[in-house]
């Protein structure tokens, strides 16, 4: 088994911003394993939340010895980027290997499509508004805010699109007063999900004010270790593979939350459709999709997922799985 990773970099459609900062590209790594002929592929986006850089990352794949099994990579990585497109190749390679899909190999249903979430990024009111009406038709939009000045944007964005569902993302920019002011607006606003309001490690406050809409745990949940401290604070929590560290972790994660009470929201990190088309199969089923990231770029994969009027539709085989 040969494990090789490389830089790639997909430029962005327009400029995205969030509250920690502003990109025009997409920087992911690309990991291919090639065992007897048969190569599969994964793909991850490095997170310098979490303490993450293309080089870190490309240290630790390095690092692996021969031949792991996806098993073996609990022990041999954290739950993180590196684990992720490592985890997501394996299931390529083995589905490859066997003739078949990755979703005969891990036992689930066929996948259908799933209405996924658009995302509109942080700017000023009028900006927001004009980027609101450009996609008003579509289903499921999701505001990125995260400042003490988002009420403004919040009203800008439903004149822009008054049909429109909406969720919306902090992106841990605000405090427990400036939460506790914004929620009834968003409710009256017709806003039916928040993520992660406050900061990861500062969100006790939220299981002792009122939450009058779902809260989502986002940088607060990673993989099954996070769930015990969610607890009373959240209702649902949003899955990652850049986060949870491949496919095999989310798929048990889905499994426990579901368990515990929690909904489920799938969620990405700005990449292609490689990034994507494992986290089709996550999302079946669940309250709210975002894999828009292949729609914010100006170039991607060959072979790239579909979207159309009915979601985001599963991978071909010539893309993965």
């Amino acid at each position: 088994m040969n494990i090789s990773v490389s830089k790639e970099v997909f430029p962005l459609a327009e400029i995205f911003t969030i509250s920690r900062g502003s990109r025009t590209q997409a920087q992911v790594l690309t990991v291919r394993i090639n065992k007897n002929g048969v190569t599969g592929h994964g793909e991850c986006v490095p997170y310098a939340r979490y303490n993450e850089t293309l080089e870190s990352v490309t240290e630790q794949i390095e690092s692996l010895p021969n031949n792991p099994s996806r098993m073996e990579l609990f022990n041999l990585l954290p739950a993180g980027a590196a684990r992720n497109a490592v985890d997501c190749a394996l299931w390529d390679l083995e589905a490859k290997q066997a003739g078949m899909r990755v979703w005969e190999l891990a036992g689930l249903p066929a996948p259908q499509p799933e209405i996924t979430a658009y995302t509109l990024s942080l700017d000023t009111p009028d900006k927001m508004q004009a980027q609101a009406a450009k996609n008003a038709t579509r289903p499921l939009l999701k505001i990125k805010l995260g400042t003490a000045e988002d009420m403004d944007r919040l009203e800008a964005v439903r004149r822009g699109a008054p049909g429109a569902r909406i969720i919306v993302d902090a992106n841990e920019g605000w405090d427990a007063d400036v939460y506790a002011d914004l929620a009834p607006h968003l409710v009256r606003l017709g806003v039916e999900l928040v993520e992660q309001p406050l900061p990861a490690g500062s969100d006790d406050m939220l299981a002792e004010i009122e939450r009058p809409l779902p809260v989502c745990a986002d940088e607060s949940c990673h993989d099954r270790a996070s769930l015990p401290a969610l607890k009373g604070k959240y209702d649902y929590v949003n899955i990652k593979l850049d986060k949870t560290g491949g496919l095999t972790e989310a798929l048990a994660l889905k499994t426990e939350a579901q368990s515990q009470g929690y909904g489920i929201m799938v969620g990405c990190m700005v990449g292609s459709s490689l990034a994507m088309a494992p986290a089709t199969l996550l999302a079946q089923g669940a309250g709210f999709t975002d894999l828009d990231g292949p729609l914010l770029l100006a170039t991607d994969r060959d072979n790239p997922l579909t979207f159309d009027k009915h979601g985001v539709h599963a991978p071909s085989a010539a893309l993965w799985g």
